[in-house]
């Protein structure tokens, strides 16, 4: 047994292993490969496979500076949709006690609690007061 783990921990030695680009591409080929299973869709099943494939080779590859480039790029997109998102989930949740004015002088967006009834609103940039109802 120590022989072969021998030879696995050489092989593998100087490779790129798993990130999160390779985690995504794995799952994702097998959510598509689960969905052909009820749709039954040849390009379907061939695309997960090209996927699959894809996802192997990142994990086994030399060339780690371009495997690393390639999960901060994936890294980046992800990011930016998950910070949309939970932009999105905060201003629901903050939506229930607070309301979200803009600033006729300057369009800066100025958050005031809900049910105060008509208040005067100064604006912390442009220092102009107006009035309006929470």
């Amino acid at each position: 047994m120590d022989k072969f783990r021998h030879r696995i921990y050489r092989f593998m030695q100087g490779r790129y292993g798993v990130d999160q680009f390779s985690r995504f591409l794995i799952y994702f080929s097998l959510c598509l490969l689960i969905i052909t299973l009820f749709v039954h869709s040849g390009t379907l099943y061939t695309v997960a496979l090209v996927v699959l494939v894809y996802s192997y080779f990142r994990v086994l590859s030399r060339n780690i500076s371009r495997r690393n480039t390639e999960n901060q790029k994936y890294l980046q997109i992800r990011y930016k949709i998950l910070g949309k998102f939970n932009s999105m989930k905060a201003r629901i949740k903050d939506s229930k006690t607070h309301r979200i004015f803009k600033c006729p002088g300057c369009g800066q967006k100025i958050r005031v609690p809900k049910g105060k009834g008509r208040i005067s609103i100064k604006c912390p940039r442009c220092r102009i007061e107006f009035i309006k109802k929470t």
